[in-house]
């Protein structure tokens, strides 16, 4: 006997969430919003529609932002599946759709909420049955294993709602599943489970997830699911050209290549996929596109190098034009050709063979010679170029670097900036998965940032300022960053990068300013604290007076020390552990007044075991040891903060639903 509850998607109502029309970090923006965008001949959300149609789902509930009846209007799948459109003029929430994809129901609804943007939705009966198996009020669906390296939470967007829930939903205004909705749950007792899936979904919310989501989608050549032209196919090497397209004998196609109604691709043109052409996309001669879509109508020129890009309808690419990593919208009118481009994309095309048997394919072989020749001679001309830059910086700041290791080891105050160095490049390593993805492209503006930077050490080779000679090394360290990187891993990195500040000692002028402030309070306070424990005290300037023990609190003891030090264990916590940027502030804020307490507690202890220990050795030893006894204390301190946070911003759970529990926290 099977142990499967029996499913009924009668029960099923879908909640589909349509999301904006925007590339996201791109501007100008897209004409469309995402769920319209293309997937074969269909769009996004009309690809998710067939899917709930074939699953057996009877009713979708489409949510928009005041573009419901334009949706209406381009949606045209209906089958058997009823379809609602509703507006967003306010943004809701998700869980403030399911609030309004409830109203008028029965309440006996298992509301299936989903975003728009999967190009590869995921079979339902494994989810609702592990729904119903879990008895959970609310079933949250994991990206899977593939997925989660892509996305900051590992929520999938696909959510299992049982009518249960609706009470525990707001009325109205804004709600959102997780930060809202499950933490009122688990405060009531009910039940929260997660499942993970086991294949990627194909999500998308901009155009570099979308290039990467139909990379997936055409690689996976079992995948037939897709509404494609009648015409020529090539299972092997997952090449599909449409009966329409004119395609030169000499073009050279690799797949995954879908090539759809009325292209025309001329003469000496590569196509290496995955890539998607639209219908009546026209390719240029001796034009290369690489690892891109090209939407209805999109022209490319002749002698072009197009990779990795996104193109909107009616888009016009000039000749000679290079494009890398971008995406272009159709109102775009700053693509200009590069002429020098044109005999060196010609040279290197004439290595490649000429194939004159389309009707095989168009088809050769599973490299592309004229890719990676062109790759490999940027890449050794980066190479060197990199390296000429890096020892050019480094002899120009030898002597500054040199200082800066003198002033680490005689510096009681700044020893702790010999181990930021080493630090942010292990905060760097901890996050190279997120650097792995990101294009490396070299930013003009990083020479203007680098020659700010230069100014700046000028400015203070002239005025005596060593301090700005030192602030300059991590300002060219930046820029160089930029210069070489691009704005992607400077944006990235900049984290990183502010940490290194912590490298650098205080400008003299400003610690003579606050040295004395500083052995005063950590006099008063040493005081303060001593007379609160009992003790006979009385204080006479910077010298304390416990007894028949006479206590001197020199400038070494005024704190900056602990307060550097503190300052460097917070950054190095703070761009380790993943919490809100709310929390990190906090810390980064306490970071002043625990170092000053930390300094405090070690005085009024020095103080009282002075009283106790007899012999010059026994009390350096001490003072020695109650320095360096700070330390783990204050990273005590630190983690205690964590942990307050937690308890007074998180919902208490019950024992039974610790193991079902999602937590989910954005990446700072």
């Amino acid at each position: 006997m099977s142990n499967k509850p029996t499913i009924d998607f009668k029960r099923v109502k879908a909640v589909i969430l349509a999301g904006r029309r925007d590339f996201v970090s791109c501007s100008p923006k897209s004409s469309l919003q995402t769920a319209l965008w293309p997937v074969g001949k269909i769009t996004a959300l009309e690809h998710l529609l067939q899917h709930l149609d074939k699953e057996g789902i009877q009713q979708a509930i489409i949510c928009s932002d005041d573009e419901s009846c334009r949706l209406e209007q381009l949606i045209t799948h209906q089958n058997g599946m009823k379809l609602v459109f509703r507006d967003e003029t306010l943004p809701l929430g998700t869980a403030g759709s399911i609030r309004k994809a409830a109203q008028g129901d029965d309440s006996k609804s298992l509301f299936l909420v989903m975003h728009a943007n999967m190009i590869s939705p995921p079979k339902l009966e494994p989810l609702l049955q592990e729904h119903y198996q879990s008895q959970s009020d609310l079933t949250v669906i994991l990206h899977s294993d593939f997925d989660k390296v892509h996305f900051e939470s590992e929520a999938a967007g696909i959510y299992l709602c049982e009518p249960s829930v609706l009470k525990f939903i707001p009325p109205e205004g804004y709600c959102d599943i997780k930060e809202i909705l499950i933490p009122a749950l688990l405060k009531a007792g009910k039940t929260v489970h997660s499942y993970r899936l086991s294949r990627a979904l194909g999500s998308f919310r901009d155009w570099p997830g979308y290039l990467r989501a139909m990379t997936v989608f055409l690689d996976n050549a079992q995948q037939q699911d897709i509404d494609l032209p009648a015409g020529k196919r090539s299972e092997l090497d997952k090449v599909w050209i449409s009966n329409t397209a004119q395609i030169d004998t000499t073009t050279r196609i690799v797949g995954p290549v879908i090539i759809m109604d009325e292209v025309k691709i001329s003469e000496g043109a590569v196509i290496v996929g995955p890539v998607v052409l639209g219908a009546r996309v026209k390719i240029g001669r001796n034009s290369l596109v690489s690892e891109s879509i090209l939407w209805d109508d999109a022209q490319i020129g002749s002698d072009c190098e197009i990779q990795r890009c996104l193109f909107d309808y009616k888009v016009r690419v000039p000749n000679c034009t290079v494009l890398e990593g971008k995406s272009v919208p159709a109102i775009d009118q700053k693509i200009t050709p590069n002429p020098d481009h044109t005999q060196t994309i010609l040279k290197t095309k004439q290595v490649l063979p000429i194939n004159t048997n389309l009707s095989k394919g168009a088809l050769f072989g599973n490299e592309n010679v004229f890719s990676q020749t062109n790759r490999m001679r940027h890449l050794i001309f980066a190479l060197l170029g990199t390296g000429g830059i890096l020892a050019a910086f480094l002899w120009s700041y030898w002597p500054v670097i040199r200082e800066l290791w003198t002033i680490w080891m005689q510096s009681d105050e700044y020893s702790i900036g010999l181990m930021v160095p080493p630090l942010a490049i292990y905060i760097a390593w901890t996050r190279r998965d997120t650097f792995r993805r990101s294009h490396i492209r070299p930013c003009m503006w990083g020479l203007l940032a680098l020659l700010v930077a230069q100014g700046f050490r000028y400015g203070g080779l002239c005025l005596y300022y060593s301090s700005a000679e030192r602030f300059s090394l991590v300002l060219s360290i930046a820029a160089l960053v930029l210069l070489l990187l691009g704005w992607d891993i400077f944006r990235k990195s900049s984290p990183i990068l502010l940490f290194l500040f912590l490298m650098l000692p205080l400008p003299k002028s400003f610690e003579q300013r606050i040295t004395l402030p500083l052995q005063s309070w950590s006099t008063v306070s040493a005081v303060f604290c001593l007379e609160t424990l009992g003790y006979d005290v009385t204080q006479e300037g910077h010298i304390i007076h416990l007894g028949n023990t006479t206590v001197g609190v020199v400038e070494a003891c005024n704190g900056l020390r602990m307060v550097t030090a503190f300052f460097v264990i917070t950054g190095l916590v703070v761009l380790l552990v993943k919490r809100q940027w709310w929390e990190k502030l906090i810390l980064i804020l306490s970071a002043l007044p625990v170092g000053l307490l930390c300094n405090t507690l070690r005085l009024t202890c020095t103080s009282i075991a002075f009283t106790k220990l007899e012999g010059k050795r026994w009390e350096t030893l001490f003072h020695d040891f109650g320095g360096f006894a700070m330390m783990p204390l204050a990273l005590a301190i630190v983690v205690l903060e964590l942990w307050l946070i937690d308890k007074l911003t998180t919902a208490p759970m019950s024992n039974n639903n610790k193991e079902d529990v999602l937590i989910t926290r954005a990446e700072g």
